[in-house]
């Protein structure tokens, strides 16, 4: 079973992944709300993996 870190890592890595595919297709349709959305995304995604790399350092 996974950790917390871990899991939180992976839907880091996943929130970015949606998000960049949000930003591509955003920049490609011209939709400016869609493109912004998906750089949101990616943000949440960083800052979910530096939730998890910090659970790890704290053994959570």
């Amino acid at each position: 079973m996974a950790s917390d870190s871990q899991r939180d890592k992976v839907e880091g890595l996943v929130d970015k992944a949606k998000g960049k595919l949000k930003e591509a297709a955003g920049a490609v349709t011209g939709d400016e709300a869609k493109k912004s959305e998906g750089k949101a995304e990616q943000k949440e995604g960083e800052l979910k993996e530096k939730k998890g790399d910090v659970k790890e350092k704290f053994g959570k």
